[in-house]
């Protein structure tokens, strides 16, 4: 940051601190309480937007170890290299542990319209996809807008052919598209199985108009034929659609050969800062070390990897360790079904009610815009007004409706309050998934900016006295 920049922000922060109104971007911040506990808030804000360590842990991840798809060899080059990054940081443990994972092979992926008009295609295999036959698949193409219509659709119209599930994927700064348009990856093989298709194809799960595929994971289900599936990229997906408005016959040759190589150990990377007066109990924040292959790795979730590095790291510096302890988790294969996280509950379920809040960054490096928080309601608007201070950085308060993260959105049901810092996402699903995940698509300013807000509210959590709890509980599954 330059000198007149940090000066600036600097003032910001004495004048909020001193409980004058101020407005930094669209954020109103008024009356925050001048406490110990906000100056060093807010002085963790000025040290993480002077510092580039974020930037560097996610540049070592993906220039050092690159992409790093669970059950690789390059998972385990990744946990090495986590166990190796943490311990030259000094927090104070550094530890890991074992997580059984799915191992897959994704092999080649070609496509081409072979009739009524010859185009090569962009594919990718889906996440768990069998591979095609030796020879290929060629096939019919029969096409549907959303995975309900193929469900809703007539077996001997889908029979034989290959299904093509065309549906679009809406840009939001939230990402809420990607649930709308998620389930035909997901669950698409089976239910063109079910209507007896020889395989699916779906439009690439992003909004970008790149000629390139996403790919992600898609699911079997038991006593269904297991068919391939593949992601076309948004180009081919228009150009299919164009030839069937000159022709219903499309034929498209298909040919993958992916495979399913069993179980491989991995494991969840750990980092604590340790409380000075509450030890046992743990404020929680989280990443996902793995990746898919196809890129880097960078955003999905190197930046998340890094954020919450420097974030705790920050905290580690600090003349008084908070009162509760700030543990880094970052998680094995969320990629292929959040088995790092699911693994976490089970082999930490008698260690959850010490659980104070639990957060995770996975949605790229865009600017955290809003912090939204699940606790108990009687304590929600105290939790905001604690967290006042962030707003200086530009975080709004938000809701009472926070799932955490995908490694912690399991918490809830046990117990465990959660936060979710929200996360600019407007451009994330350009490349998510993608050959075009890769460092260049980070913002290091922006970076910097995730990292003060974490490390605030991580801080902040880990020196309150508030009762977050109760919350439901169950058991893990």
């Amino acid at each position: 940051m330059k000198n007149y920049n940090k000066a600036l922000f600097a003032g910001m922060v004495f004048t909020a601190l001193s409980g004058c109104q101020n407005q930094t971007n669209d954020t109103q911040v008024t009356k925050i309480e001048n406490t110990k506990d906000n100056a060093v808030s807010q002085q963790l804000v000025l040290k993480a937007l002077d510092s580039s360590l974020g930037y560097e842990i996610v540049e070592s991840l993906t220039v050092e170890v690159g992409p790093r798809l669970a059950g690789s060899e390059k998972d385990i080059i990744a946990v090495e290299w986590a166990m190796d990054k943490l311990k030259s940081l000094g927090f104070d443990k550094v530890y890991k542990e074992s997580v059984q994972v799915p191992a897959w092979y994704r092999g080649s992926a070609k496509a081409s319209i072979t009739a009524p008009y010859e185009q090569p295609l962009v594919i990718t295999a889906l996440g768990g996809s069998v591979s095609t036959p030796e020879e290929g698949i060629q096939a019919n193409i029969v096409r549907f807008d959303t995975l309900a219509d193929l469900q809703a659709a007539d077996p001997e119209l889908v029979k034989g052919k290959i299904a093509f599930i065309d549906h679009k994927t809406e840009r939001h700064i939230s990402g809420k598209g990607y649930g709308k348009s998620v389930g035909g990856r997901s669950r698409g093989a089976v239910a063109a199985a079910e209507k007896g298709a020889v395989a699916v194809v779906i439009r690439s799960i992003g909004t970008d108009h790149d000629r390139m595929a996403h790919t992600g994971m898609m699911r079997y289900k038991d006593g269904v034929k297991k068919i391939p599936a593949a992601a076309l990229s948004a180009p081919d997906a228009d150009m299919i659609n164009s030839m069937l408005k000159r022709d219903d016959n499309i034929t498209l040759s298909l040919n993958l050969t992916s495979k399913n190589l069993g179980v491989a150990t991995s494991y969840n990377v750990i980092a604590e800062v340790t409380g000075s007066s509450k030890p046992e109990e743990i404020v929680l924040i989280g990443a996902h070390l793995d990746s898919w292959d196809e890129g880097t790795g960078a955003i999905d979730d190197g930046a998340g990897v890094a954020i919450v590095t420097a974030a705790a790291k920050l905290i580690q510096d600090l003349p008084q360790k908070p009162a509760r302890t700030i543990r880094v988790v970052l998680y094995a294969a969320e990629e292929v079904g959040l088995v790092g996280g699911k693994a976490y509950v089970k082999q930490h379920i008698d260690e959850l009610e010490k659980h104070y809040i639990a957060a995770e960054s996975d949605f790229g490096a865009g600017r955290i815009y809003q912090i939204d928080f699940n606790v108990n309601p009687n304590v929600f608007e105290q939790v905001q007004l604690e967290h006042q201070s962030m707003t200086i950085n530009g975080v709004k308060l938000g809701n009472n409706k926070a799932s955490g993260g995908p490694d912690v959105s399991m918490m809830p049901g046990l117990g465990v309050p959660v936060a979710s810092l929200r996360q600019d996402g407007t451009d994330y699903f350009d490349y998510h998934h993608t050959p075009n995940d890769t460092l260049d698509k980070i913002d290091p300013k922006a970076l910097a900016q995730n990292v003060a807000a974490y490390a605030q509210f991580a801080y902040i959590m880990a020196q309150s006295e508030l009762d977050l709890r109760p919350l439901a509980k169950k058991e893990p599954k």
